[in-house]
């Protein structure tokens, strides 16, 4: 016997085209006892009834693993979008910090290059000023040297024509 749920449900086309059992109506035999008749057009009924009750219930079912069916496809069919989202941004993102990592090291590269050229500048540049400086230094002294002689020799000679 059918539930109260299987009886509220409507029956697909093909279930509909099932149901319709084929009743042959059997000729009204009048000789006969009309009681027995009616029985057997109920009894007939009956089955036809049993019948199409087992159609509808099996027609039910049908569409009942039909859908389970779809359900899992479109499960899975989620479950393989949601894999290939997930593979593509994990690739996304290895190639981005791939990508910067490579920035970074081209970064730190040539900021160390910067910082040698500038360092080598620099040392450069403290060399000739310390040669130069030197150079002064020792140019200056020499001329002060020079200086001196001179003077001393100024100093003698004027030292000497007094002292004569």
């Amino acid at each position: 016997m059918p539930t109260q749920k299987d009886r509220s449900k409507k029956p697909n086309q093909s279930a509909d085209a099932e149901v319709a059992p084929d009743i042959e109506e059997a000729p009204v035999d009048v000789s006969g006892n009309p009681l027995d008749e009616v029985m057997s057009q109920a009894e007939r009924a009956y089955a036809a009834y049993m019948d199409a009750e087992r159609q509808v219930a099996k027609a039910y079912h049908e569409n009942e693993m039909q859908v389970a069916k779809a359900y899992k496809r479109a499960e899975s069919q989620a479950y393989r979008s949601y894999e290939s989202t997930v593979t593509k941004a994990r690739k996304d993102r290895d190639d981005t910090i791939a990508a910067a990592a490579k920035a970074r090291e081209a970064a730190i590269k040539e900021a160390e290059e910067a910082y040698a050229g500038a360092e080598q500048s620099a040392n450069g540049a403290y060399e000739t000023a310390i040669t130069e400086a030197a150079a002064n230094r020792d140019g200056n002294i020499e001329k002060s040297w020079q200086v001196r002689d001179e003077t001393i020799e100024q100093a003698w000679q004027i030292y000497s024509k007094i002292a004569r």
